[in-house]
């Protein structure tokens, strides 16, 4: 296996820390479970088993994988609104963000 890029890594670290930082600031009496549901965002990458290769560096998974796509997107904002599915709701829309700002670092 090849030796990760650098921006491939701090894409992977700003997945957990994102999340993390986020429950502690916005929902600070619950935030490890909240944590919990917003990392569950990470969820939506199984959609890169069905690629080939599954990792590729220089793709934009934003409208290439079936879980990052819009409809996909506008199902997790709404998903934001119900107060029982907030939390993973906002995971979802989390991980999308930071993979739209990779995208826009390629």
């Amino acid at each position: 296996m090849s030796e990760l890029e650098p921006r491939a890594v701090i894409h992977l670290l700003l997945h957990v820390a994102v999340p993390l930082a986020v429950a502690r600031l916005c929902w600070p009496a619950q935030w490890k479970r909240a944590a919990v549901w917003l990392l569950a965002g990470w969820l939506i990458d199984l959609d890169h088993l069905l690629a080939d290769p599954v990792y590729a560096p220089g793709r934009c998974s934003i409208g290439f994988h079936p879980l990052h796509t819009w409809p996909a997107i506008l199902a997790y904002g709404a998903l934001t609104l119900p107060r029982r599915t907030r939390w993973f709701g906002t995971g979802l829309l989390i991980h999308i963000a930071l993979d739209w700002i990779d995208c826009l670092l390629m």
